[in-house]
C-alpha cells in the first residue's frame, strides 16, 4: 500500500508518499481501506520529531480516518467486511489501509458522506471527553472556546448550542469570526484587537463563563483563570502558546475552580473505547439531526500531504483539512 512517510524530522517537505506493507491486524482489530483522513495540530508536531507515537502505534501520520472494512480480527463481533465507517487512532490514517482497535469504530453518520466522516472522530472524541464527560457543560451555561474557527472549535460551537449552552469564541479575524457565528456561536471576540477577559466580564454581566476550552496554555493562563465564574472549569488540550508561565492562584480558591488538561492518542485502549461509544449515544443523534455538521476546508489527494501541513500551520483554514487516500 502507499503511505505518507517522514522521511526525518522536519517542515512540510520532509512528507512523501511511498510504498510500505500493508498493517497486520490483531485479533481486536479492524483493517480499513481508507477512504480519507483528517490533519490534526498533533501531526504538525510529530513530523517536526516533537511527539512521537505512543508505544505500539503505527509510525505513520493520522489520528482518525473514514473508509470501508476490508478485515476483521477473530474477536470482533459488531464489524463486518464492507462496512463503511470511521475511527480513531493512535496513527496510520495517512495511508491507504490502516489498523484499528474495534473499540474505536464508529458507523458513518446518517447524513454523512463516507468521505466527510474522516472529520469527525477527532474533534468529537476531544470535546465531548474534556467538555462534557470532565468538564460537565450542562444546558444554560456559558462556555468559552478559544480557536473557534479550528476544526476543534467548529465541532465544539455546534455541539455546546445542541446541549444548550451560550457559547462564547475567540478567533484572530472578521472572516473566522463571521463564520463562528454563522455555526451558533453567541459572542464572537477577536483576540487581536479585543481584550477577551474584559469582553467576557461584560457579556456575563461581571461573572465569567463556566467552562473554557482552550489550546493555547501558557500564556493564555491567568486570563483563563480571570475569565471563569464562580465553580468554574478550564481545561487545556494543547500548549500552542508554550507550557511555562507565572499565575496567581488565588482565585483558584476564592471561586472554587477547576483546571484539568488531557490529551486522546496516549489514552488506553479501554479508555478510548468507553469514549466512542459515548460520542456515539451523545453526538452522533445530533449529526443525524443535521444540527451539527461537517465542516470541511478543502479536500487535497494522500501526495499532497505537505501542502496540507503549510495550510494547517498558516492557520488560514477554517475548520478541517482532509486527504482522500
Amino acid at each position: 500500500m502507499k503511505a505518507v512517510v517522514i522521511t526525518s524530522p522536519g517542515g512540510p517537505e520532509v512528507l512523501q508518499l511511498q510504498e510500505v506493507e500493508d498493517p497486520e491486524i490483531r485479533d481486536d482489530e479492524v483493517l480499513i481501506r481508507v477512504e480519507a483522513t483528517a490533519l490534526n495540530r498533533a501531526d504538525t508536531l510529530q513530523r517536526k520529531g516533537s511527539y512521537p507515537p505512543p508505544k505500539g502505534a503505527s509510525l505513520f501520520l493520522g489520528l482518525e480516518c473514514s473508509g470501508t472494512i476490508d478485515a476483521v480480527g477473530r474477536n470482533v463481533t459488531r464489524w463486518k467486511v464492507g462496512d463503511q465507517v470511521c475511527a480513531l487512532l493512535s496513527g496510520g490514517g495517512y495511508a491507504e489501509k490502516v489498523a484499528a482497535p474495534a473499540g474505536q469504530v464508529l458507523p458513518v453518520p446518517p447524513g454523512v458522506s463516507l468521505k466527510d466522516a474522516a472529520s469527525f472522530p477527532e474533534v468529537a472524541c476531544t470535546v465531548w471527553s474534556t467538555v462534557f464527560m470532565m468538564s460537565h457543560l450542562s444546558a444554560g451555561e456559558t462556555f468559552l472556546i478559544h480557536g473557534g474557527s479550528s476544526g476543534i472549535g467548529t465541532f465544539a460551537i455546534q455541539i455546546a448550542k445542541y446541549y444548550g449552552a451560550k457559547v462564547f469564541v475567540t478567533a484572530g479575524s472578521e472572516e473566522k469570526l463571521a463564520f463562528c457565528k454563522n455555526l451558533g456561536a453567541d459572542v464572537c471576540i477577536n483576540y487581536k484587537t479585543e481584550d477577551f477577559v474584559a469582553r467576557v466580564k461584560e457579556e456575563t454581566e461581571g461573572k465569567g463563563v463556566d467552562v473554557i476550552l482552550d489550546n493555547i496554555g501558557g500564556p493564555y493562563f491567568q486570563q483563563n483563570l480571570d475569565s471563569l465564574n464562580v465553580g468554574g472549569r478550564l481545561f487545556i488540550i494543547g500548549f500552542m502558546g508554550g507550557t511555562v508561565t507565572q499565575v496567581n492562584l488565588g482565585g483558584l480558591l476564592a471561586r472554587r475552580l477547576t483546571v484539568q488538561a488531557a490529551g486522546l492518542r496516549v489514552r488506553s485502549l479501554e479508555n478510548k473505547a468507553v469514549i466512542v461509544s459515548e460520542v456515539e449515544k451523545n453526538v452522533w443523534p445530533a449529526i443525524a439531526e443535521g444540527k451539527v455538521k461537517p465542516v470541511v476546508y478543502t479536500y487535497l489527494p494522500l501526495s499532497e500531504a505537505a501542502e496540507g501541513h503549510r495550510l494547517m500551520e498558516s492557520s488560514t483554514h477554517i475548520g478541517k483539512i482532509l486527504l482522500v487516500a
